[in-house]
């Protein structure tokens, strides 16, 4: 059984005495009681991200959504980015709010490691994520961290074996994958098989990591999350302002994503279906990602499988590939570090 579901359930238990509720299982802490229980203790590893904020605001707040109750930030390691300047300056101030929401800040990983049963992994360099995710697997506490999940896909991959050698439940994902009918056109609801998807956002780049890593991985993660795996190989063309990057997957669809530097660029798609095509987003905030997150801090189980994880990473280096190669084909299997 998940450790945190054994330590929810001891109190829960404790609280409510002889109700006979019990929640084995994996259901969610605390179903059908509001109950004045301990807050399961949420740690934040980086403060160089506005996600961040937006997650200590919905889980601190007096009157938390339902489905955040049980679940309180209570301490934070600032660091987060030492070379990359749009995310170092951003620390003094995020970290002046996470602490008027009563979270104390620490000074680090191993300090905030001995207050928490659970981590966010937010610090926005992801060349980070390997060195401090094995600090938080080392120690047994269940995580989930935020994109980019690496800062290459050797190190993705690197993650996920440390992940299952401690056995630790870990996932990532971007907000996007739960934009408005993102779900519901994975799982055939609105337009029965998916036959295809066009998807964008912007696509910033960050010299330190492969060029969709950093931002183009919210449009990558909407074609994966309706189109699912399967991707055998991709095209890139890339100029100072646009990538389009076009993926054949095994079944013979095509999945595109495009990728802004320029204009007014939303987040977004379409996909077509055998019964019609449907409207992907508009994006609607990190709420619909959190409430994810803490189903998974629930359950110990991820809702993004580490296959499909990997699969979007081997996509972008694809594509990085593909760009160096003046936009020739490059298959996945390429791509994938040697055993």
């Amino acid at each position: 059984m998940n450790k945190l579901l054994s330590r929810r359930s001891f109190i829960i238990t404790s609280t409510v005495g002889g109700i006979g509720m019990g929640i084995a299982g994996g259901a969610p802490f605390g179903y059908g009681f509001n109950l004045p229980y301990v807050d399961v203790r949420v740690g934040i590893i980086g403060l160089d991200t506005s996600h961040s904020v937006a997650f200590t605001k919905m889980l601190n707040d007096t009157e938390k959504e339902a489905q955040f109750r049980g679940y309180r930030i209570v301490a934070a390691y600032p660091h987060g980015s030492r070379d990359i300047e749009s995310s170092v300056r951003r620390i003094p101030e995020y970290t002046k709010e996470v602490k008027e929401a009563g979270v104390e800040i620490v000074e680090s990983i191993k300090d905030l490691l001995e207050k928490v049963d659970v981590v966010l992994l937010e610090t926005n360099d992801g060349r980070l994520h390997l060195e401090q995710a094995m600090e938080v697997f080392k120690a047994g506490k269940p995580v989930f961290i935020d994109k980019p999940m690496a800062g290459s896909l050797s190190d993705v991959i690197a993650i996920f074996n440390a992940a299952k050698r401690y056995n630790v439940p870990v996932f990532s994902s971007s907000s996007l994958r739960y934009a408005k009918n993102a779900q519901a056109i994975r799982k055939g609801e609105l337009i029965g098989k998916v036959l295809g998807a066009d998807t964008f956002s912007p696509a910033k780049l960050e010299i330190t990591h492969p060029d969709l890593f950093w931002y183009g991985i919210h449009g990558v993660e909407i074609l994966f999350t309706v189109m699912g795996t399967g991707c055998e190989s991709v095209i890139s063309q890339h100029t100072e302002d646009m990538d389009v990057v076009v993926g054949i997957w095994q079944d013979g669809r095509i999945g595109t994503f495009r990728g802004g530097r320029s204009g007014k660029m939303g987040y977004g798609g379409n996909a077509f279906g055998e019964e019609g095509v449907a409207e992907i987003g508009p994006y609607k905030g990190y709420k619909p990602l959190l409430t994810a997150i803490i189903e998974f801090f629930n359950t110990g189980k991820a809702p993004v499988s580490s296959e499909e994880t990997q699969e979007i990473y081997t996509f972008m280096e694809a594509a990085d590939e593909s760009k160096r190669r003046g936009g020739k084909p490059v298959y996945l299997k390429e791509i994938l570090p040697k055993p």
